[in-house]
């Protein structure tokens, strides 16, 4: 049994979109001035924090104060490692596809910004709806410790195979070649097999206690993104191309972990 506190959630989402609104709002006018526009992407990660921030502090329970802790090294590693992977270089081809030349501020701000916004808003409702939960007794702590346990396989998985990449890059040897070791023998994106995981898990923190079950669409949209949308897929789309790659991807599973093909 938990006690649901309407009030609260209504303070904490509200709240929370408009510090989404006023974040895109700031980025959009730094990628302005910068002349790109992928710098939304740093952002990605940030704004979760900060939604995380404000159910910590509106909510004020145990379990917004865990998703926080959680959320906050996930999205800030995330977004420091976007600093470090657009730093020096132009626009991201996605961005100029997406928007054409000499696009409109009303253009920009709806496709990219505006859209991102939402997306993170929708996406955080597990932390919103967890900050207004208060469990009253019956506390499933199994489901709790799951998917606090799987949100840190998460991370983990992602730090490690972000960091795997990059040493592979930094070594001239391997200029050319296809990443197929490590992590990334095991999936051919375990970066954003991580990301997906740390949101599942979150998920079921949120479901540890009633109404947070039904904010199973987030995870969802979220695992879209990753896998069909804007992540995996349109990678494998320009990755498919390189030399070696067709014959990664045989043997190599496209999203959950598994032991490579001999």
């Amino acid at each position: 049994m938990t006690g649901f506190d309407w009030g609260t959630f209504a303070a904490v989402s509200i709240t929370s979109a408009v510090v989404l609104g006023i974040l895109q709002i700031v980025t959009y006018a730094v990628g302005k001035r910068i002349g790109r526009f992928n710098v939304v992407d740093v952002i990605w990660g940030l704004g979760f924090v900060l939604v995380a921030l404000v159910a910590a502090v509106l909510g004020g329970s145990v379990r917004s104060t865990l998703i926080l802790v959680l959320v906050a090294v996930w999205g800030l590693r995330l977004s420091w490692h976007m600093v470090q992977k657009s730093k020096g270089k132009g626009e991201d081809p996605r961005y100029d596809e997406l928007l054409g030349p000499d696009p409109s501020a009303a253009l920009v701000l709806r496709k990219i910004f505006l859209t991102q916004g939402i997306a993170q808003w929708f996406v955080s409702l597990p932390l919103q709806v967890s900050a207004a939960t208060h469990p009253t007794h019956g506390f499933p702590q199994l489901i709790l410790l799951v998917g606090v346990l799987l949100a840190l396989v998460g991370i983990a998985f992602e730090t490690i195979g972000d960091r795997q990449l990059a040493a592979f890059k930094a070594n001239p040897a391997n200029k050319g070649k296809v990443m197929d070791v490590g992590l990334w023998a095991w999936t051919r994106h375990p970066n954003y097999f991580g990301d997906a995981s740390v949101w599942w898990g979150l998920w079921l923190i949120a479901a540890s206690a009633w109404p947070g079950i039904l904010t199973v669409l987030s995870p969802v949209v979220m695992t879209y993104f990753l896998v069909f949308a804007t992540g995996a897929r349109l990678l494998e789309k320009s990755m498919s191309q390189r030399p070696g790659y067709p014959e990664y991807q045989k043997r190599t599973s496209y999203f959950l972990p598994r032991p490579p093909k001999k």
